[in-house]
């Protein structure tokens, strides 16, 4: 095999004095022939920690047979992962945007290490995909992305946002334990990511558009065929990659970030999407900012009517086609560019040549004629509060204009103590600060107070605002990533209770109205509150950039 194919493995092999290294590998199963063909290192993301992972060491085995049948040796290792789910609203939530760091790290140490020649790389919860994508862009080696797949629905349609509002519903009065118990036994039936356009289906999605994961790979459940097939799919396109020198960087060009960015739209998906894709760019060493975002969300509409904010589920998505005919309709009206590479070896639009329309009559994603919102539900809000910038999410149902009387909390918990007592009432700006990339450390998402809210009743009648992040199940009138954060004194920190807030999402306005001299003021007075962190959330937090810039670490 010539060592073209084999640029960074023939370095390891090859040769009288890498016969220490050939007597290791010959340990862990490699054969004679194995050592002329390229390695493929395959990153899995399985463990027991969470539903969305369980089942991803089948998928690597499936991935592995692909890899080994287009005459390449697969090597398959693992990273981690956490949950979300389990974490959320606990301080084990810090870590969970720091894990993504640690994806990336860990998979750009083993392939670099071992001298693979290619990578495939397995994810199956939020912060595993751009993980995998950021240690892929690093890289630059011939990779490709496959996605766990989505979980099936819990009885009566239920999901884990099903558990999150049933608590908030709990604490109203509104149901009994018997009936928060039977919620929590049934909404999550097995293996899979959330079944909403959440975090984790949103990312698939993105990349996808990217052109890093093959057609439609991003809308599949997780217990199906088809996901153990395009499995085996993406083991064999590797070969094509390594042949042919298609590297990420080659396909994450600013064109693709821009079809990214108009999926993610289009599909309604969670503002984390942001955070993320400005990671992956970095990465990638492309320019790309919260302008990007401002930009195409004023051309493109939503429309998909998914969970959180509308009413299907992932699965009922994919029974209709998933999301290759919207990605061909947006590509007839113009806003996708076709003529960007995929793993695939083709362009996009040659790969969305034969894909099929939507079934008459279905209801799930709109025509462009018949949006359920013209423009993006992602807004870019700047003013005295945000300097830097904020991710809103409106789809409009929540309106798009909010005044009100700050209620500010210095943590998650203080905000939920707050939620569940009742002290929150009609027109208040619920403000959870210190929770941004430096002060949390690491960003907490706020599930579990604005399901709370939701649960209680609230949701269309308050607003949250944070320099920490929403989950993709989140919905209501959210504005998060808030920049600069608290913790370096930024505006958030000088909040106080009764101060009014404007947010007007059509003007992508938020502002503190209170006088720019008391500001200055509050400022000379303020202190930071003392954090004691510690390990990897004390390196983190010395690390990481703003969230404006995607909160990375390299």
């Amino acid at each position: 095999m010539s060592s073209k194919k084999r640029k960074y493995s023939s370095k390891i092999v090859d040769g009288v004095e890498q016969a220490p290294s050939r007597a290791m590998l010959r340990a862990v199963g490699f054969q004679d022939e194995d050592f002329k063909k390229p390695q493929v290192g395959i990153a899995s993301t399985w463990s027991m920690v969470t539903p969305c992972n369980m089942h991803i060491n089948r998928l690597a085995d499936a991935a592995a047979e692909g890899v080994d049948q287009s005459d390449c040796k697969p090597v398959i290792f693992n990273t981690i992962t956490v949950s979300d789910g389990i974490s959320m609203g606990t301080k084990g939530m810090r870590y969970s945007l720091v894990s993504r760091e640690v994806i990336a790290d860990s998979i750009e140490t083993v392939v670099a290490g071992q001298g693979f020649d290619g990578l495939l790389a397995i994810g199956g919860c939020d912060k595993n995909m751009p993980g995998c994508l950021m240690a892929m862009a690093r890289l630059n080696r011939p990779s490709i992305f496959v996605y766990g797949g989505s979980i099936q629905p819990g009885k009566d349609r239920t999901d884990v946002i099903s558990v999150f509002e049933a608590v908030g519903a709990h604490s109203e009065g509104k149901i009994s334990d018997i009936e928060l118990l039977e919620v929590e036994k049934k909404a999550i039936p097995g293996p899979g990511a959330c079944g909403g356009m959440y975090t984790a289906n949103t990312m698939a999605s993105a990349i996808e558009a990217l052109g890093l994961s093959l057609p439609n790979s991003s809308a599949q459940e997780a217990v199906s065929y088809q996901k153990k097939e395009d499995s085996i799919q993406a083991g064999k396109a590797l070969n094509y990659l390594i042949e042919r020198g298609i590297t990420p960087r080659k396909i994450m060009t600013k064109k693709a970030f821009e079809n990214a960015i108009t999926t993610v739209i289009a599909l309604g998906g969670s503002t984390n999407a942001v955070l993320h894709l400005l990671a992956i760019a970095h990465e990638a060493k492309v320019v790309l900012s919260l302008e990007d975002f401002m930009r195409i969300g004023e051309e493109v509409p939503v429309l998909a009517d998914l969970r959180p904010s509308g009413k299907y589920l992932m699965s009922e998505l994919i029974s209709i086609g998933g999301i290759v005919p919207l990605m061909k309709s947006l590509l007839k009206e113009g806003f996708l560019h076709g003529d960007v590479m995929t793993v695939t070896g083709r362009t996009l639009a040659e790969n969305l040549e034969d894909v099929k329309d939507y079934p008459p009559g279905q209801e799930i994603v709109r025509s462009i004629t018949n949006p359920i919102k013209k423009d993006s539900h992602l807004k870019i809000l700047y003013g005295n509060l945000a300097p830097e910038g904020a991710v809103a999410k409106i789809s409009g149902k929540e309106g798009t204009f909010f005044k009100g009387s700050a209620k500010p909390f210095d943590s998650e918990e203080d905000a939920m103590e707050a939620i569940m007592r009742g002290s929150i009432i009609e027109g208040d700006v619920i403000i959870i600060r210190y929770e941004g990339p430096q002060g949390g450390p690491g960003m907490r998402e706020m599930l579990s107070p604005t399901s709370a809210i939701t649960g209680r009743g609230l949701g269309s009648k308050v607003a949250f605002l944070t320099d920490g992040r929403f989950s993709g199940g989140t919905h209501g009138f959210v504005v998060g990533h808030i920049s600069p954060e608290a913790h370096i004194g930024g505006p958030l920190a000088l909040v106080e209770e009764g101060d009014n807030i404007l947010i007007d999402t059509n003007k992508k306005v938020i502002n503190l109205e209170v006088e720019s001299k008391v500001l200055v003021e509050r400022k000379k007075a303020w202190n930071r509150p003392k954090k004691e962190v510690e390990g990897v959330l004390a390196k983190y937090s010395k690390m990481v950039s703003s969230a404006s810039k995607g909160a990375v670490t390299s």
